[in-house]
């Protein structure tokens, strides 16, 4: 009987799930536009050259607004991220000013970061960035290809146990990157505000549109499409928000492994232990 309460109340989550989700989906009227990227998969792995790109794309065009507070400098140049050399991560950390402190005379000072330091924020404080922003607060970028995951839905979410889709976050980003489109007949924009279909929180974004075509300069012979600079700097924040994403996989498959086996072991030891048992 306990057993029978169980599987109804199972049956009736699922119908609840099934029924918000896709009203949800409805009324944010999200159109996401999934892309195929290099990390997606039980074998996935970050593109170096695309990251190189992203980083590029951020520090031209979003490191005005967005900060990278939880970003080392000298995570460019570890194992399984955009793969910089030691000196171009110093390099790159020399560009920037961080606040330190305090000296001997107890005030704080300023002066060129190094690897230790991370991204500093482009503005002081939060009031300082609403007002340079029309009231709007840049978000960090750190975790944002985590945070920004928009559900799926039934049945969507069952099949992406099977399939291990994990990609919405960077999906919804390069979206809502190139989702700035005429709104429709009829439809009136507020001022200060730009219509994006993508946008979860509704049509109207505070956010101009970051993107054009040739405004940052590839060096590699990539397009220097939005598309493109869209996707780079997605796969960018991707490794930001998961920079271990890589070896969390490799780890992963060998567990499995391991289980397979260790289950193999087990049901070989079980049958000759017992094969003179009668069952």
């Amino acid at each position: 009987m306990k057993t029978m309460i169980t599987m109804v109340r199972s049956l009736a989550a699922v119908a609840a799930l099934a029924i918000a989700s896709p009203a949800f989906a409805a009324g944010a009227k999200v159109e996401i536009d999934y892309q195929d990227w290099s990390f997606a998969g039980p074998f996935g792995y970050y593109d170096r050259a695309q990251l190189q790109r992203g980083f590029k794309v951020y520090v031209e065009n979003c490191s005005a607004c967005h900060a990278l507070s939880r970003v080392a400098f000298r995570n460019l140049a570890e194992d399984g991220g955009p793969s910089f050399t030691e000196d171009q991560a110093k390099a790159i950390a020399a560009d920037y000013t961080v606040v330190d402190g305090p000296d001997d005379f107890g005030d704080m000072y300023d002066r060129p970061a190094i690897l230790a330091d991370r991204f500093p924020s482009p503005f002081p404080n939060e009031n300082a960035a609403r007002a340079a922003n029309n009231g709007a607060y840049p978000p960090d970028f750190s975790l944002l290809a985590k945070a920004r995951a928009p559900q799926r839905g039934f049945p969507g979410f069952v099949f992406d146990i099977f399939t291990q889709y994990q990609e919405n976050g960077p999906d919804y980003i390069y979206s809502l990157l190139t989702g700035y489109v005429d709104p429709p007949e009829g439809v009136e924009v507020p001022v200060g505000q730009y219509y994006n279909h993508s946008f979860m929180a509704g049509e109207f974004i505070s956010m101009a549109p970051p993107l054009f075509e040739e405004a940052v300069e590839y060096t590699d012979g990539t397009p220097m499409t939005v598309e493109n600079y869209a996707r780079d700097v997605s796969a960018f924040m991707m490794w930001a928000a998961e920079p271990h994403l890589e070896d969390r996989k490799k780890i992963g498959f060998r567990v499995m492994l391991f289980l397979i086996v260790f289950a193999g072991m087990l049901y070989f030891t079980k049958k000759k232990i017992w094969r003179d048992v009668e069952h």
